[in-house]
């Protein structure tokens, strides 16, 4: 499990996912844009659901457990950044989610 660091907060992820929320993240904030990040808490933590407000004037690392960098899913990365254009902003959703997402609307972008 690793951790994303917004301002003094930290959230924790999965590695595999955190790894493709970074890349959606990066692209975002490159190009300036603002947007909420979502995700649904485990049961462990609580249950419920969680949102972040992201800005390229925000600090945003990424602090992974692993030493090995994920390889990324070209389904899953276009199906984050497909929702990240939508008014709920980016939502984390799995790779089964994503997979599931891209079938079901195969217009996006």
């Amino acid at each position: 499990m690793g951790n994303l660091i917004h301002g003094e907060r930290q959230y924790e992820f999965e590695d595999r996912l955190l790894a493709h929320l970074k890349f959606v993240i990066g692209q975002k904030l490159k190009k300036q844009e603002s947007f909420f990040l979502s995700w649904q808490k485990p049961h462990d933590q609580g249950d419920g659901r969680m949102s972040v407000w992201m800005s390229p004037f925000g600090t945003v690392g990424f602090h992974f457990s692993g030493s090995r960098e994920a390889e990324l899913s070209k389904v899953w990365v276009r199906a984050l950044n497909s929702l990240s254009h939508t008014p709920r902003g980016l939502v984390a959703i799995s790779e089964e989610e994503a997979e599931r997402f891209v079938k079901s609307n195969p217009d996006m972008m």
